[in-house]
């Protein structure tokens, strides 16, 4: 692979961020919106992606509290983000187990916004933006440690999609 691609995969995550907690909209936004608000944010991590059925069945099965006039308020949004992310490499089961450890030791504020801090220190690392992985926040706990572990395989498995897609239109270009 070419230096010229590696660092276009580099820089495609360059400037990722989430929105942190006080960031998010707390007007009160419908299903179509909230899918629309998060597929926008995670749209750099290309195989992330979101539907209204599956923000729905995460009201389903309990992750996210239902919507009050089939409007979802800033805390259930961030869930929403939580959960697209980690979906990728935990089942909902294990989700559903990391928001109870969350639930007992941090506010949904802070732990959303630990999450989102975190990963864009991850991602950088991952990717060779920065050559260190930071320490993130002060304390340090299961729930913090499980969060990490999260977000680490979530950063390598996203790398891994963007540097075999590379590869894959390259040897296409090749047969061209």
């Amino acid at each position: 692979m070419t230096d010229t691609v590696k660092e276009e995969i580099r820089s495609s995550i360059k400037d990722f961020s989430l929105p942190h907690y006080n960031d998010i909209p707390n007007v009160g936004l419908y299903l179509e919106q909230v899918v629309k608000y998060v597929s926008e944010y995670l749209e750099p991590l290309e195989s992330f992606s979101i539907t209204g059925s599956m923000v729905s069945n995460y009201v389903k099965k309990g992750l996210v509290e239902n919507p009050v006039k089939k409007q979802y308020n800033r805390e259930q949004i961030a869930y929403i983000f939580f959960i697209a992310v980690a979906k990728n490499v935990l089942s909902m089961e294990d989700i559903r187990l990391l928001f109870e450890m969350q639930h007992k030791t941090y506010t949904p504020q802070k732990a959303y916004d630990y999450f989102c801090s975190e990963f864009e220190n991850v991602l950088d690392y991952v990717f060779g933006v920065k050559e260190k992985l930071e320490t993130v926040g002060h304390d340090n706990n299961d729930t913090k440690t499980m969060l990490r572990n999260t977000i680490i395989a979530v950063a390598y498995k996203v790398y891994l999609d963007k540097y075999l897609a590379a590869l894959h239109t390259e040897n296409e270009e090749k047969t061209e």
